[in-house]
């Protein structure tokens, strides 16, 4: 595996080493010991996937409050996505920042999206699956948002607003610059 980093500090790229043959591909996905060498100590405790049937659909930008603060590790295993972070560490020299990439069942790459930031993204094609691990588990109560398309923001997404498919919790999320100071920025160790 290799991981890329980005200009915004702790979020990685992972960029697995696919073998193929006549029979398709066999490619290692995840290996605690090499995951903490480049993200530091994690836990996982939960699996998640979502299956979005339209292109164009936007889920986020999604994050947890402590004590539930979530790192997300996410995938896509059919299909393809913009998966998106967005750094809402207070404190952060890349605070209100984002990065983006690619995701997409053929390049099995991962995103790792530490705790501090909001996550995201759209899918590229339709019926597409997206499957991402996470170091909490989810609290409605803590389960918090910003609005996808905020211009403050600055994001690329690859679809116009009009024609995203959202839910209603996501059409109404709050404005980056209204956003409270849930996370404080913290190098690391």
């Amino acid at each position: 595996m290799v991981f890329e980093r980005f200009d915004v500090p702790d979020v990685l790229l992972i960029k697995p080493k696919k073998f193929g043959d006549a029979r398709g591909y066999f490619m290692e996905t995840f290996r605690q010991s090499l995951f903490e060498e480049q993200a530091g100590p994690v836990r996982f405790v939960q699996d998640n996937q979502s299956l979005s049937a339209d292109l164009g659909t936007v889920r986020g930008l999604h994050f947890q409050l402590s004590p539930c603060a979530q790192g997300k590790l996410v995938s896509c295993v059919a299909g393809a996505i913009l998966d998106v972070a967005v750094d809402i560490r207070v404190g952060s020299p890349t605070y209100g920042k984002h990065i983006s990439a690619e995701l997409t069942a053929e390049n099995g790459q991962q995103l790792w999206v530490p705790v501090g930031f909001a996550h995201g993204f759209c899918t590229l094609e339709p019926m597409t699956k997206v499957s991402y691990k996470v170091t909490d588990y989810y609290s409605a109560e803590h389960d918090r948002g910003l609005r996808w398309d905020d211009p403050e923001l600055g994001i690329a997404w690859p679809v116009a607003p009009e024609k995203a498919i959202l839910s209603v919790k996501d059409k109404n999320q709050p404005d980056f610059l209204g956003l409270d100071a849930y996370f404080t920025y913290r190098t690391r160790s």
